[in-house]
């Protein structure tokens, strides 16, 4: 995987959007600057979420950004996905692998640094690191253990949670490769100003955006 793809890393959310709507979200987001995007579904039906997917990887495809899905490795391999992020309660971490194989990225969800030293994923997602009404009962990650696990892991960390463009100088030199972001895109009244500003701020943030 490359790290790079992990700058600027759409996850989704439909909040009341129609699927059009959503879409169309993700297309400019991908026009844009984003540079992965995550499909995050809970309540979708297996056949739903597949269908979405497909329809989602057509517009990563087009613009050449790898799509992750959240959580179901059986959609992940369905619809051919760059790879899956995968949380605590999700299948183990080296199942997870058996089952995707080697050649697609595995992303997982941790909060400490012991349970980040022993995740074997491609990369890690650190957080909520601010307060998120996407998982409200998320519980902070201090930036002290954010800047912790980067130090003591060797694969790139993305941040999550909260992440907003006011507050993107806070990750000034923790050591991450990237940002996930969700709402300050998603509800964004004009996506493609936003990417482009989120894109402007992270040449600040991150020693290797350039």
């Amino acid at each position: 995987m490359n790290a790079t793809d992990l700058k600027l890393y759409l996850v989704t959310h439909r909040y009341d959007d129609n699927e059009a709507t959503f879409l169309a979200k993700i297309a400019a987001a991908c026009e844009n600057g984003v540079t992965m995007v995550q499909l995050r579904e809970k309540m979708l039906s297996t056949r739903a979420y597949f269908e979405l997917a497909q329809r989602v990887k057509l517009i990563t495809d087009r613009y050449q950004i790898p799509l992750i899905i959240d959580d179901r490795v059986d959609i992940c391999l369905a619809v051919d996905a760059a790879g899956v992020h995968i949380g605590d309660d999700e299948l183990p971490v080296a199942m997870t692998r058996q089952l995707i194989g080697p050649d697609k990225v595995l992303g997982v969800s941790t909060k400490t640094v012991q349970t980040a030293v022993a995740a074997g994923a491609d990369y890690l997602g650190v957080g909520a690191i601010f307060p998120t009404q996407t998982k409200a009962n998320a519980a902070v990650t201090p930036i002290a253990t954010l800047k912790a696990i980067t130090v003591q892991v060797a694969v790139p960390v993305v941040a999550i949670g909260g992440v907003k463009e006011a507050n993107l100088a806070t990750f000034k030199d923790t050591g991450i490769a990237g940002v996930a972001i969700v709402s300050e895109i998603m509800q964004a009244p004009d996506i493609a100003h936003k990417v482009q500003a989120l894109r402007t701020k992270l040449k600040v943030v991150l020693p290797n955006d350039r």
